[in-house]
């Protein structure tokens, strides 16, 4: 996992485009507004936090976030 502040703006304008926000997220789920921002720029994982950001912007949080979650092939070779 690493720090994409990038993503995290990117994140940001996304939301906007939908109505929603950072502090929206935040509200949904209970929790403060920072604790949203950490997840997003890559500090902290919380899936909790990374599927409600995805829910609200209509995706995955393995779409928005690959690097924080197993590429499918990679599933595949640890079942065989």
């Amino acid at each position: 996992m690493s720090v994409d502040r990038n993503l995290h703006e990117i994140l940001k304008c996304r939301l906007r485009l939908v109505g929603s926000s950072m502090s929206k997220v935040a509200k949904t789920l209970g929790i403060a507004q920072s604790s949203v921002t950490v997840v997003s720029q890559g500090y902290r994982t919380s899936h909790r936090v990374q599927s409600e950001i995805a829910r609200q912007l209509d995706t995955t949080p393995e779409a928005l976030f690959p690097d924080r979650y197993p590429q499918q092939e990679e599933e595949d070779t640890r079942q065989s």
